[in-house]
């Protein structure tokens, strides 16, 4: 194991210590979740899950986990992710794997968003490419209105839609985050806003440091 997997299970497993029995945590897709998953199955808590993609829903309860439907469930106590970028104030970009319509879905509903993340992570701006997903219906005439987004060479999201990438400039994160989400047939984009996140932890060697964005 290199040093970067090693990070990335210092931090999933530090998290996977902020669960308690009784939680609906959701979880989130990825090389770092990956850790995650056995390290809560170690514990053998009372706890119900909400997966972000079908690969985390397997490797879930390979582990033991018990995994739920999130069609009838309104909060989570708890959701952890990783991420493929965070800035120093807390932006985040998600969604390499595809998986960050459901993932910012799980995120919002959490009362606490857990970011686990290796060193590399951190970088001091964020730079594209940002994920993507699209509609299908009117794909060409969505991406004549936004220049610098192409489509990705990969299979649908879990829920059908498109996926692509903007390759463009990213000088400010809320103003890109804006503009996606004002564009018709943008379902979602892998910008996460620092008031979404709760707590970064960060893998570094054998240690792991924590920081709350804002403070």
């Amino acid at each position: 194991m290199d040093d970067t997997e090693r990070e990335k299970q210092a931090a999933a497993e530090a998290a996977a210590a902020l669960v308690e029995d009784g939680m609906v945590v959701g979880l989130g897709t990825g090389s770092t979740v990956a850790y995650l998953l056995p390290a809560l199955g170690r514990r053998r808590l009372d706890i119900s899950c909400v997966a972000t993609s079908p690969a985390t829903e397997t490797l879930a309860r390979a582990e033991g986990l018990r995994v739920g439907s999130f069609e009838r469930i309104d909060r989570l106590d708890m959701a952890i992710d990783g991420a493929d970028q965070v800035d120093p104030g807390g932006w985040l970009i998600k969604g390499g794997g595809g998986a960050h319509t459901r993932e910012k879905i799980v995120a919002a509903a959490a009362e606490q968003f857990i970011v686990i993340v290796s060193s590399n992570k951190l970088v001091p701006r964020l730079t594209s490419p940002v994920p993507l997903e699209i509609m299908a219906f009117g794909l060409d005439s969505i991406l004549r209105s936004l220049p610098g987004v192409a489509v990705r060479p990969a299979p649908r999201s879990p829920d059908g839609g498109v996926l692509a990438d903007y390759h463009g400039a990213l000088d400010d994160p809320a103003q890109s985050a804006d503009r996606f989400g004002a564009t018709p047939g943008v379902v979602e984009h892998g910008l996460f806003p620092p008031s979404l996140v709760s707590l970064v932890m960060v893998g570094r060697g054998e240690q792991v440091d924590s920081f709350r964005p804002g403070l």
